[in-house]
């Protein structure tokens, strides 16, 4: 009896390979029920793959437990989507010979059936043997001799999953990949277009924007989708991370990533953009990063772009991107207290973005187009902290100021009290952290005399500061209040960098008194400059013991900052690295 029933059972295993055989051929002969057939690779697969094997019974044991012709109890188990052809058909695996009848499909199905069920001797094999020798008795007759002595199953890529050991490596594999694909998008526009295959499952998993459109209220039942806004470079960065978590970003590609990625909801794919967008941040490219940064509403791009541009401001506005920003990001960035810039330089970088922007605008580069287009922007150039000479070089011969407005700065810059001005007039500081000063005289003596001749020393420094003003000593004959110009010049070029003219009170001691310049004073690291003072009062205290070199440490971060004093040719009334006036620098780091 047990014997019996062993024989049944191998008899009903191998009755359902044979059904499920002849399913699978109906679908490659055509009979998709519903089910579309597998695709067929004649060649490597995507991403490396290997060839498919031209043979259910001709698996390597290593793919999964496959047997080879003798068979193997798991064979029976496997789920082989075959596609009938005879060996030296045409390279789709398909016979060239004509189209099997549905007793012949039987046949073979059977046939295959009992030879993956691995049967003993019993009437169901012998069953099998037969329906097999029939199988090659019905082979086309336009094949060949021996393609129609032996009939195979060709496969799409068979059995890939037994090579991927993880849940990453198969979806992986899935990535770019016609393999089971239910969907295809058609990316970019005109000549550039890609057709791109992908897998519903992976991108609603990954993508509240995917998920809603194949799954939700209105899903699409569209099997090609056109993105035509969508870079195909972009879209393949978008698939690749979403398949396997890969990020493949670079400098052509990260701003269309970007906006791929914010388009689809996948943040983490836009922090890995933003975050390759900080490691690349320079100055020459501030202004453009700043504007996708608005663009794309990221505020903290946005921030890292401002302080760029405060602490490189000149370079950031000789680079060519400059010229490219839109009428908001160039008023953002005039309206900053925070620039490191002289403000003649913004009101020639506004001219050459004005030039620009009617060039867009297809208008003629006129004075009364370029303060068209600037608009608001013109009104955040602080001409009254420009020095009348550069306001008369440059903005008041421009055209693009009114007449008025000329007249009112000129008034501004020569009379006192000053008229009010329709520009701002408070100064730019681009300064951050702790005010230093250092001091370059050991002692303080008695009698130092003015006759308008300037106090002048040299000075360089080990690296980038700004110089904010000068301690300078007062009257020896008590409270007195002194009338001051203070500069700092370029010494090789001779080019005044900073200057004020303004006055202070002393109390008659020998303490030095802050006087400060209009706006920052960019000092660049070993270059020469000049201090100057012009004073005119009384005869005041005065330095002694001079040191040729003064070292600031800072007590934060332990950075040092190394002033070289030496002596300045010329009129300087007396002022040494020994003695005299200006014994106090008082800068930012």
């Amino acid at each position: 009896m047990k014997l019996w029933l062993s024989r049944l059972l191998d008899i009903h295993k191998t009755m359902k390979c044979v059904v499920y055989a002849y399913a699978r051929f109906k679908m490659a002969a055509g009979d998709n029920s519903g089910r579309p057939p597998c695709l067929n690779f004649s060649g490597p697969g995507p991403l490396g793959n290997s060839q498919p094997s031209n043979s259910v019974f001709s698996m390597p044991a290593s793919n999964g437990g496959a047997v080879g012709a003798a068979g193997g109890a798991q064979g029976g188990a496997r789920r082989p989507n075959p596609q009938l052809g005879p060996v030296g058909g045409d390279s789709n695996g398909v016979s060239t010979g004509a189209p099997p009848t549905a007793q012949n499909s039987l046949q073979q199905s059977a046939a295959a059936g009992a030879a993956a069920a691995g049967a003993m001797a019993t009437p169901a094999s012998n069953m099998a043997t037969t329906a097999a020798s029939n199988a090659s008795q019905a082979a086309a007759p336009t094949a060949t001799p021996a393609a129609a002595s032996v009939l195979v199953y060709r496969e799409p890529v068979y059995n890939w999953q037994a090579t991927k050991s993880t849940v990453k490596e198969r979806f992986a594999f899935l990535f770019n990949n016609e393999v089971l694909s239910d969907v295809h998008f058609l990316v970019g526009k005109g000549m550039g277009v890609q057709r791109i295959p992908a897998h519903r499952f992976v991108l609603a998993v990954g993508s509240a924007v995917f998920d809603a459109m194949f799954n939700g209220g209105m899903a699409t039942t569209s099997t090609e989708i056109e993105l035509p806004d969508v870079e195909p470079a972009a879209f393949l960065a978008l698939l690749k991370f979403l398949y396997s978590d890969e990020v493949q970003i670079g400098p052509e590609t990260v701003m269309t990533t970007l906006y791929t990625a914010k388009k689809y909801a996948v943040p983490a794919l836009e922090a890995h953009c933003v975050e390759f967008l900080k490691k690349n941040l320079r100055a020459d490219n501030a202004f453009m990063l700043l504007t996708q940064a608005r663009l794309f509403d990221e505020p903290q791009l946005a921030s890292l772009c401002l302080e760029n541009i405060d602490k490189n401001t000149g370079d950031a506005l000789a680079a060519e991107g400059f010229t490219d920003i839109d009428l908001d990001t160039l008023v953002a960035v005039l309206e900053r207290d925070t620039l490191g810039v002289r403000e003649v330089r913004l009101f020639g970088a506004a001219v050459r973005w004005a030039e620009a922007e009617a060039h867009r605008q297809q208008l003629q580069p006129t004075p009364e187009n370029k303060r068209k287009v600037l608009g608001k922007a013109l009104t955040l150039i602080r001409f009254p902290l420009m020095t009348i000479e550069e306001f008369a070089a440059g903005p008041a011969q421009s055209s693009i100021l009114t007449d008025r407005e000329v007249v009112s700065l000129f008034l501004h810059f020569t009379v006192n009290p000053k008229p009010r001005v329709d520009f701002i007039d408070r100064p730019r500081c681009c300064l951050r952290g702790k005010e230093c000063s250092i001091t370059r005289f050991g002692q303080v003596e008695s009698r130092w005399g003015y006759s308008g001749t300037s106090d002048r020393i040299r000075f360089s420094v080990n690296r980038r500061i700004f110089v904010v003003g000068f301690g300078l000593y007062g009257s020896i004959h008590g409270p007195t209040d002194y009338q001051v110009n203070i500069q700092i010049i370029h010494t090789d070029s001779n080019t005044v960098l900073g200057q004020n003219d303004t006055g202070f009170s002393c109390d008659g001691s020998a303490n030095t008194f802050r006087v400060m310049f209009k706006e920052p004073v960019e000092i660049l690291p070993n270059v020469n400059y000049t201090a100057c003072a012009t004073l005119k009062g009384p005869d005041s205290h005065y330095g002694t013991k001079g040191m040729r070199k003064v070292t600031h440490e800072s007590s934060s971060t332990g950075t040092k900052t190394c002033f070289t004093f030496c002596y300045a040719a010329g009129n300087n009334n007396g002022t040494s690295v020994e003695d005299g006036q200006i014994p106090e620098v008082i800068f930012y780091t």
